[in-house]
């Protein structure tokens, strides 16, 4: 979408919310990852606020999953309680801007600033690891609290999966070729076969942010989290499609600006260690890390092949495509190995 364009959706959703206060610029602050972009629009008076513009998914989705995120807002407990970046409202609801012209369809959301403290450094020490899973398990348990009054989420990993499955049916090679097609639904069948297996109804569905990158957020000098602003990949869901980027966090690589998605950071023992502190606050059971293969399977099927040409730009989504069918899937049941893990926390299978 070019700038013109974005600029012209943006002071149209201003205007649908207050068009007494004027617009002086719009400067586009994206990280130029995604598909998504981000405005900082400055007022005449000075004010600031944020705008995010996206076409990526469903119109319905994204307004159903900042409304969830609003309440989720509202009622996590201290420390949590300005954690989350809010959403401008208008008559008590997040205020929501579709704009549909010709082939455009796009929709805007104005969030407040966030204010940002420290980032954590692009490759952890021990102590960093440490805290890290300690502050994420005791987030877990304030998402897990404030799960019971958040609105109902009509996405599933399985409607998900049902999405690209029929996709696939329609047109095989919007995918590549007939060989990509049948990988990609081999291991949609391993993941409807082993979910089940591994009592995936059991979970316990909670708010999850899975992209949990170090851009996405910032800590206090003590480490502890402080706020966070992204939430192209929220989900209601397990807590375990928290994990596989926890695992890139804390691995030994560190944070990378030439990224890929290898499985093998669930194995090091840097995640390990992260999970063994993370399972002191918030106990995790052997389904839930046996379920972890399939988390992250499921992550390679939806975010990288169903949705990776919509979301990441063009050249990031060929590269992490490509990668999927020679890389990625391959690997799923080769490189991981859960029992390492349940052994690790001593966990009886």
């Amino acid at each position: 979408m070019d700038q013109e364009l974005s600029s012209l959706i943006i002071r149209k959703a201003w205007e649908g919310y207050d068009a007494s206060k004027v617009i002086r610029r719009i400067d586009d602050i994206s990280a130029n990852v995604s598909t998504n972009f981000v405005f900082r629009i400055t007022f005449e008076d000075d004010d600031i606020i944020i705008a995010k513009l996206s076409n990526f998914g469903k119109h319905e989705y994204f307004k159903e999953d900042h409304r969830i995120i609003h309440s989720l807002s509202n009622n996590l407990l201290y420390p949590y309680e300005n954690f989350l970046a809010k959403s401008l409202l208008k008559n008590n609801r997040v205020y929501i801007y579709r704009y549909r012209q010709g082939k455009a369809d796009a929709w805007v959301v104005f969030y407040n600033p966030t204010r940002i403290q420290e980032r954590l450094p692009r490759r952890l020490d021990e102590h960093h690891i440490r805290k890290m899973a300690q502050q994420m398990a005791k987030f877990h348990k304030a998402c897990s609290r404030a799960s019971k009054v958040l609105p109902k989420s009509s996405k599933t990993m399985r409607t998900d999966i049902n999405i690209l499955l029929e996709q696939l049916q329609e047109d095989e090679s919007q995918f590549g070729t007939r060989s990509q097609a049948d990988l990609i639904k081999y291991h949609c069948s391993q993941f409807v076969k082993n979910r089940l297996q591994y009592n995936r109804p059991e979970f316990e569905n909670i708010p999850v942010f899975i992209d949990w990158n170090i851009g996405n957020f910032s800590v206090t000098d003590k480490l502890e989290l402080y706020s966070r602003w992204d939430y192209d990949w929220f989900r209601m869901s397990t807590r375990m499609l928290d994990f596989y980027f926890f695992s890139r966090v804390v691995s030994d690589a560190g944070d990378r600006t030439v990224f890929s998605y290898l499985i093998t950071t669930m194995m090091e023992d840097r995640f390990i260690l992260f999970l063994q502190e993370y399972h002191k606050i918030n106990p995790l059971t052997v389904n839930e890390l046996r379920f972890l293969k399939e988390a992250y399977r499921f992550f390679i099927l939806n975010y990288v092949i169903k949705d990776g040409k919509h979301f990441f730009h063009e050249h990031y989504a060929a590269k992490l495509q490509q990668e999927a069918y020679d890389i990625y899937l391959p690997s799923v049941d080769r490189d991981f190995n859960s029992d390492v893990l349940i052994k690790a926390l001593d966990l009886k299978n």
